[in-house]
């Protein structure tokens, strides 16, 4: 088993956008786009170091850049450098890029760099410029990906499996052309447990564009009346073009027996969509006294609102009346 045809996550270690990019088994990172032992970053600029690539072309343009890969160990380091595509994990829309053999239909494929090889020596650097060309008809949009150091070593692994650890720079493409945000909130579900519900749904990105989702979970019951009203957290912070996630939320205070509406509402500054459904509520171990309550109920009324007659005899009444 080889670690590079393996898909390789990068982890979100900054609210910059750049990411480390960690196998499993690895160390965990020292900082973005660093796991302590080696770095992938863009080579700084004139001014200042940038925290991430952001790329700008037309269809059919072309943009030159460098990336700078550092060793900070005591012995020379050896590596795979390669472009990849980026997409959305579905288990919680963590950001994450291909492996180095799997297709590429994006950046992975629009980038060349000057070497695909490369051997740093001890606590040094090593910038390699590298080329994105695009083709005529890219489609206008965000097309996200990174830049991967691989690591060429194989470490031990857990079951006796060997890991090979990576590190990446994140790339933003921007190409011109119209841009379409649309997002969706699909598929909302709701399952109970005792007194708590686990709310499901999918937030699916329809548009062109990158989304940075916010959400917000409200509930209501027919007699409880409003159940909760609060901020979702569990979000991916970047829900990249073409890309869904299922994702769950839960809730602890359902009402011991109600009818609950729910809805989720999603959306960043340029998209939003919600969604709603309705369940009954209810500790489903008072299910058999509910009915026999409901039957007490009906009686009571029956018993306290049905009108009196009066008993005795009555005058009879005279024409007068008759015809009142």
């Amino acid at each position: 088993m080889t670690g590079a045809s393996r898909t390789v996550r990068l982890l979100a270690a900054s609210a910059l956008a750049l990411l480390g990019l960690l196998a499993p088994g690895a160390a965990g990172p020292a900082s973005a786009a660093d796991n302590g032992q080696w770095s992938v970053v863009p080579a700084a600029g004139r001014i200042a170091q940038r925290p991430y690539f952001f790329l700008a072309a037309d269809p059919g343009g072309r943009v030159d850049d460098r990336v700078t890969v550092t060793n900070r160990t005591a012995a020379p380091l050896t590596f795979r450098l390669y472009a990849a595509d980026a997409y959305n994990t579905a288990r919680d829309g963590g950001f994450a890029v291909r492996g180095a053999d799997e297709p590429r239909t994006g950046v992975g494929a629009w980038t060349r760099l000057s070497r695909e090889r490369v051997t740093v020596p001890p606590r040094s650097a090593v910038t390699v410029p590298f080329s994105l060309t695009l083709p005529d008809r890219a489609e206008p949009g965000d097309h996200p990906g990174a830049i991967v150091a691989l690591d060429e070593r194989t470490v031990p692994g857990g079951r006796g499996l060997g890991v090979r650890q990576a590190v990446a720079a994140r790339v933003h493409l921007r190409v011109s052309g119209p841009t379409e945000p649309a997002l969706a909130v699909e598929g909302l579900g709701v399952r109970q447990d005792g007194d708590t519900a686990e709310v499901s749904y999918t937030l699916r990105n329809l548009g062109n564009v990158t989304l940075h989702p916010r959400a917000r979970l409200v509930a209501r019951g027919v007699l409880s009346g409003r159940l909760v009203d609060r901020r979702i957290t569990a979000l991916p912070a970047d829900l990249l073009p073409g890309q869904s996630v299922r994702l769950t939320e839960r809730w602890t205070g359902l009402p011991w027996f109600d009818r609950v509406r729910l809805r989720v509402a999603a959306g960043d500054r340029a998209a939003a969509d919600l969604a709603t459904t309705s369940f009954q509520a209810g500790r489903w171990g008072l299910a058999p006294v509910v009915p026999a309550f409901a039957l007490l109920g009906g009686v009571l009324w029956y018993r306290f609102r049905r009108p009196r007659t009066r008993t005795g005899r009555r005058s009879r009444p005279d024409r007068g009346e008759w015809l009142a």
